[in-house]
């Protein structure tokens, strides 16, 4: 095995998730539904008033955006434990933490990427300045991999149970709470016009910790599930 069958392995894999989710569309479009939907009926429930829209339009967005996540996460391994695939992979000479890379890439390329295209639009929408505009885009950028990352070690572990969604909230939720916290400060912090160096460096720092840990805790999880 050389790095070049490794790089072309990691794109096929990449490539075949990406063609899955453009067949499966309904499937694929529903965390970015979920997502518009939340946002744009808030107001509806608060009502109207520009400062109050402000005010909380960084934590809404940011809570939609995890929710969206968490309700595509069990579909990373989910296809692939069903038609055997999962056990093809840890058959693979290649790595498995690299195909499981793979795997959490095409995840965010049709999960977390939309969300983060969409995501000026709703900020837009909930009256947040230009300023905090751009933050928000910044730290989805930043945070939504690592809402990837960290769900695949949950989906991992929880694989093989028949109804594992319920554990999986459990176990992973906790976890995304830091990219929470961080992420809707530094839009808020911004909207005030203040510094968000520190906010961004936090999130950037969760952001390489979980690029470093979760692709080797995944596979790990993997084989315990299929053992």
């Amino acid at each position: 095995m050389n790095s070049d069958s490794l790089t072309r392995a990691f794109v096929i894999l990449i490539r075949r998730d990406l063609m899955l989710a453009v067949r499966h569309r309904a499937e694929m479009a529903n965390p970015i539904l979920f997502f518009v939907l939340v946002t744009s009926l808030f107001p509806l429930g608060i009502g109207a008033n520009p400062a109050l829209l402000q005010a909380v339009a960084p934590g809404v967005i940011w809570v939609a955006a995890l929710l969206a996540a968490l309700l595509s996460i069990e579909n990373v391994f989910r296809s692939d434990f069903e038609d055997g695939s999962l056990e093809q992979y840890l058959l693979s000479s290649h790595p498995l933490s690299v195909l499981v890379l793979a795997k959490i890439t095409a995840h965010w390329l049709v999960t977390g990427l939309p969300l983060l295209l969409i995501s000026p639009l709703l900020g837009i929408l909930m009256g947040l300045p230009v300023d905090a505009i751009k933050i928000l885009f910044i730290t989805l950028l930043l945070g939504t991999p690592v809402l990837s990352l960290i769900g695949a070690v949950g989906v991992a572990l929880t694989v093989g149970l028949r109804k594992g969604g319920m554990i999986l909230s459990l176990l992973v939720l906790p976890l995304y709470v830091p990219v929470l916290i961080f992420a809707s400060s530094a839009v808020d912090t911004a909207a005030t016009g203040l510094p968000v160096t520190a906010h961004l460096s936090l999130i950037a720092a969760l952001l390489l910790l979980a690029l470093s840990l979760s692709p080797f805790a995944t596979a790990a999880a993997l084989r315990v599930s299929l053992s």
